[in-house]
């Protein structure tokens, strides 16, 4: 069976395909089945592979034939996932990718490659038979992967559950895609793919699938803890959401986390699961109730750019400023919803703002006061929730927020009271 074929609702018997003798703890059970009632309705997510509509453009843009990819979901990636790959290869021309788990993810990246740069692929997957059949699968399509067979028999010292048996991976990694294993082997399993961080080169980058499951949460956090010279952002571009690293501070040390890598792997685990359902993470239902997923670093940088661009493009005679706010286009266009703005605060210019991943909105006003305000918006994660919060970028104080997936951020000169006073004002209105 390759990706090609259609799967079931169950991933591959791990245990079945590489039997490796390692009796599976009790306590890595009892993750399991409390990830399993936490986080059921993100693996039924699962299920959904993307618009057949935008699996059609994907495959056009790779001069792919439609049929190539005739069914995903399951356990494959969605077109979500797979649309991030293609981007960061064109960006990139990465000499060396690395995949961890294979599949319809090799398929995509290796013709991406073919396209762009002519990098290698290098994939490992833990089923045996799976990595033949893939293995052919591709060459069908005159793709050349370096695919192996990688049990799931090595262990993480600073992660929990089995991990793969990798050998001669490349030294140097651009890019990283993280497919696997399976969340079944334990729901905190692919944290276990920092150990190949320290490869990756400058300005390399990190994919992780299924990024929004409860799980991968959990990973990302303590991976931006553990690894600050690389951001990450969660992206909500898919049906499962992907989670994007990317290198940026090549002086930073690695990782030095081996007091928290101990404390990790003895504390109790059964007590862990008891804690998340005792503090009410099933009935509550939503990823908003999850710990603060990310460091909001990135977001303020970009919220205070966005400001001074406003400010010189107001100062300059020659640049126009757009005073029409169609909230109704920007989301159709962008994804970006915008909350109610109060009815006397006047708009003095609207601008699309570049970002790393996406086009964010950037907004200047002006209060009843006369105070110039600017408002930043983009999907981003920040440790805030829907009450803001409060930073400041040099001169400027800034009040930032979330709702869903969406962040804002409201910066001015003015007293930091009066700016949380304001922002409440917006988040009253959203």
């Amino acid at each position: 069976m390759t990706s090609r074929e259609l799967t079931g609702f169950l991933s591959l018997n791990e245990q079945r395909a590489d039997d490796t003798g390692m009796r599976r703890r009790l306590s890595d059970m009892a993750w399991r089945i409390g990830f399993g009632a936490i986080g059921w309705p993100w693996l039924l997510a699962s299920l959904s592979g993307g618009r057949k509509a935008d699996k059609r453009a994907l495959l056009d843009e790779l001069n792919l034939p439609h049929d190539a990819l005739p069914h995903l979901g399951s356990w494959k990636a969605d077109v979500g996932f797979l649309r991030h790959i293609v981007r960061e290869i064109a960006r990139l021309r990465p000499a060396n990718v690395v995949e961890l788990g294979a599949g319809a993810s090799s398929l995509i990246a290796a013709r991406a490659l073919q396209l762009h740069g002519g990098g290698r692929l290098t994939s490992f997957d833990q089923h045996g038979g799976f990595v033949d059949a893939t293995r052919q699968w591709l060459a069908d399509h005159r793709l050349d992967v370096d695919i192996r067979h990688a049990p799931l028999s090595h262990e993480i010292a600073d992660w929990p559950g089995r991990w793969y048996a990798l050998d001669n991976v490349p030294d140097q990694i651009d890019l990283l895609i993280i497919d696997g294993p399976p969340w079944s082997v334990h729901p905190l399993v692919r944290g276990a793919a920092d150990s190949l961080f320290a490869r990756l080169s400058p300005n390399g980058v990190v994919l992780l699938d299924d990024a929004a499951r409860p799980g991968e949460r959990l990973v990302a956090r303590r991976w931006r803890q553990r690894w600050p010279h690389i951001d990450f952002r969660l992206m909500h571009d898919g049906t499962k959401g992907t989670l994007v690293g990317r290198r940026r501070d090549l002086t930073a040390p690695v990782a030095n986390d081996n007091d928290a890598g101990r404390n990790w792997r003895h504390m109790s685990r059964a007590a862990g699961i008891a804690a998340l359902i005792a503090t009410g993470w099933i009935a509550r239902g939503t990823l908003g109730e999850f710990p603060a997923p990310a460091q909001a670093s990135n977001f303020l940088d970009e919220a205070a750019a966005s400001r001074q661009a406003g400010l010189l493009r107001q100062a300059m005679a020659s640049q126009l400023e757009s005073v029409t706010l169609n909230p109704g286009e920007i989301q159709g266009s962008t994804g970006i919803v915008l909350p109610k703005l109060p009815a006397e605060w006047r708009i003095t210019d609207v601008q699309l703002f570049p970002t790393a991943d996406s086009p964010a909105i950037a907004i200047s006003l002006t209060t009843a006061r006369g105070e110039h305000l600017s408002f930043f918006a983009d999907r981003a994660e920040t440790p805030a929730g829907e009450k803001p919060m409060l930073a400041r970028r040099a001169n400027d104080v800034v009040a930032y927020w979330e709702a869903g997936d969406m962040a804002y951020a409201l910066t001015g000169q003015t007293d930091a009271r009066r700016v949380m006073q304001l922002a409440g004002e917006m988040t009253g209105g959203a």
